[in-house]
């Protein structure tokens, strides 16, 4: 039986129906009963990953001060951002698998406090290498953590109320967090030095591991079996080839071998991975997540979206201080109001509709939302006012985010059996991390190209006056922002034609442990 909603969908009417007909969803006997310490719980998994998302931009900023400090040289500096990246989005699909073997409370526990001891590592570093490979602790650290975190939340909150306020505030500080990033590494490169945005970690991680212990509660996963270890050395190894592939494209070019020969070997063994998991008695990635559509839907629609939303950074953070000539506390601030923005669209918007709304309807609006915040950031100029056209294009782009964020999270995660849960949530975060690291190499790529078009058609003489390189760069910025529009309808379009169904009444059901 079921019955219709205004807009004439048939709504499930047995409260354990999941997102999509899939025989691997499990059929809760009955409602389990909530967890009397679950918003404990929630501020412990925000600490976590408000630290995770934080530390993706918050060194950005504090780059050319650490450059100076370090003696790194300009080819070498963006190993600080490359080997986090690379080690947090390789070893993500492990990260989750490990969660689900040995226990999500004790995966996150272990990743708090090894990301912690590899802040320290990097706030003390003498050298550039033992920066480096600090930033690579840091990300493998992340790779546990950011998944266990995840699939804690997804078993923890079951109510779809109370499931719609908890992943509101995840998704809040999910799309939110890269902002406060730029904010936070101004201030602190700005009033202490560039080590303090590695430093800050430290107290974030000790007040979750203080919390750990006594909010969260484990729910049994797979605790028998063995890790797929062919399929890790496939799916990392692919996955780590093409972040690399990624980062290497904006240095040296796409048609570089040090580019070409990644992308390949990572699309070898990727392809290689998928046929292996297909026949493996335990395998690190079960194909029946990625198979059902609805989740599938969610997963491309969260890739969209990184990849169109990343480029509001990196450009908006060269716009604001090579352009206008902001410093870098007054560049951090003016991104206050997309985080603002993503707050109030997730936590305060979606939050209260996705219990009665379906998610499509969200996930659709949020990113026509942000579309039109493209196009608004696509007519800057160089001499654009801050208050005229960069704010009400951010606070679009931060309730676009928070409304596509929150219902994405929520359903990507929804009527997992609980063995999967770790690694579902790894997938998520796999494709947000390969998302931005594509959209952060696509974009700048295209903005690079329009700004080098643009100067050969002005440039008269052997030599551009400032004004004319300004206006190059604007230019470029532009093209990229018209792009990132296209995109995000594009996310749009897929979420409305792939996630048909609501939320279920009752997810990521397990026994306590």
């Amino acid at each position: 039986m079921s019955k219709k909603r205004p807009g004439g969908e048939s709504l499930p009417s047995a409260p354990s129906t999941a997102t999509g007909p899939s025989p691997d969803h499990e059929v809760p006997a009955a409602t389990p009963v909530p967890d009397p310490k679950r918003w404990w719980a929630l501020a412990v998994i925000a600490l976590a990953q408000l630290m995770v998302i934080l530390d993706g931009t918050v060194v950005n900023i504090a780059l050319p001060s650490a450059q100076r400090a370090l003696g790194m040289s300009d080819a070498d500096r963006q190993w600080v951002i490359t080997a986090y990246t690379l080690a947090f989005g390789g070893l993500l699909l492990l990260g989750g698998r490990i969660a689900d073997l040995v226990g999500r409370k004790r995966t996150f526990v272990i990743g708090l406090a090894g990301f912690a001891a590899a802040s320290a590592l990097g706030g003390a570093a003498a050298g550039p290498g033992m920066l480096f490979a600090a930033r690579a602790l840091q990300g493998a650290f992340a790779a546990v953590l950011a998944p266990s975190a995840l699939s804690l939340l997804a078993t923890t909150f079951t109510d779809p109320k109370e499931r719609a306020r908890a992943f509101g505030v995840y998704g809040a500080l999910a799309g939110g967090g890269s902002a406060v990033g730029l904010i936070v590494g101004g201030l602190l490169t700005e009033y202490l030095n560039w080590r303090w945005s590695l430093y800050v970690n430290v107290p974030i991680a000790l007040a979750a591991l203080l919390g750990a212990p006594a909010f969260l509660r484990d729910r049994s996963g797979r605790r028998s079996g063995h890790l797929d270890v062919p399929g890790a050395l496939l799916g990392c190894g692919g996955l780590v080839a093409l972040v690399y592939g990624f980062s290497e494209a904006e240095p040296r070019g796409w048609s570089s071998p040090s580019v070409l020969t990644p992308l390949v070997a990572g699309a070898v063994l990727l392809a290689a991975f998928v046929w292996w998991q297909s026949r493996a008695a335990s395998p690190l990635l079960p194909l029946r997540i990625v198979r059902d559509r609805v989740r599938a839907g969610s997963l491309a629609t969260m890739g969209l979206a990184t990849i169109g939303m990343f480029g509001v950074f990196l450009f908006l953070t060269y716009y604001l201080q090579v352009v206008l000539g902001y410093p870098p506390v007054r560049t951090g601030l003016a991104f206050v109001p997309i985080s603002a923005g993503i707050v109030i669209g997730a936590t305060q918007i979606a939050a209260r509709l996705l219990p009665r709304t379906a998610p499509r309807t969200l996930m659709s609006s949020g990113m026509v939302l942000a579309a039109v915040g493209m196009v608004l950031l696509s007519s800057l100029t160089v001499h654009t006012q801050y208050v005229t056209h960069v704010l009400p294009a951010l606070l679009l782009l931060g309730l676009g985010m928070g409304l596509t964020f929150m219902p994405v999270y929520a359903t990507a995660t929804a009527g997992v059996p609980a063995q999967d849960a770790g690694v579902a949530s790894a997938v998520l975060n796999t494709v947000q991390q390969m998302g931005a690291s594509l959209g952060t190499v696509l974009l700048n790529t295209i903005a690079t190209s329009a700004t080098g078009r643009y100067l050969h058609s002005h440039v008269r003489g052997p030599d551009a006056d400032g004004a004319i390189l300004d206006q190059g760069m604007v230019h470029g910025f532009s093209v990229a922002y018209r792009c990132s529009a296209g995109v995000l309808l594009l996310a749009a379009l897929v979420a409305g034609l792939t996630v048909w169904h609501r939320t279920p009444k009752h997810a990521g059901h397990d026994a306590p442990a």
